[in-house]
């Protein structure tokens, strides 16, 4: 599998939160176009995190059927399934580019999938870990 970009988790939910309409109007471009394109990859972990966070972490959550009809059509990107050696991918780079296991996760993802890059609030805007470059789609200067 492989595909230039890795959607994060973050993406995802402001598609579905009302409370920032420009970044919802950005997320929402965004993943139309990777869903139309073909061209994104997510993970199981992401699917996990938006379910959580859709449902009940944003302003407006959304209802856990209204979640799962989205993580249904979310299921038409490619999704990358977290194994034994991504986990031991993760923990490398959580070590060495100090960061949270969880954001370690969503690279070694991004990496397993062949992407170069990862769409993300998250991480840290223009970093490269190890040929992913992380950008922020939110940031005034992406637009």
């Amino acid at each position: 599998m492989i595909a230039e970009a890795f959607l994060d988790t973050n993406v995802l939910l402001y598609a579905y939160d009302s409370r920032t309409p420009e970044k919802q109007a950005v997320a929402q471009r965004l993943l139309v176009s990777a869903l139309r394109a073909r061209d994104a990859v997510i993970s199981v972990q992401v699917l996990g995190e938006f379910y959580v966070n859709a449902t009940r972490k944003i302003a407006q959550p959304i209802t856990p059927e209204v979640a799962r009809t989205a993580i249904d059509a979310l299921r038409q990107l490619p999704c990358v399934a977290i194994d034994g050696p991504m986990v031991a991918d993760a923990i490398a780079s959580a070590i060495r580019f100090q960061l949270s296991y969880w954001d370690a996760l969503i690279i070694a993802s991004a990496r397993r999938a062949g992407c170069s890059r990862i769409y993300s609030e998250d991480l840290s805007a223009n970093q490269d870990y190890d040929g992913v470059t992380v950008i922020n789609p939110f940031a005034a200067d992406h637009e």
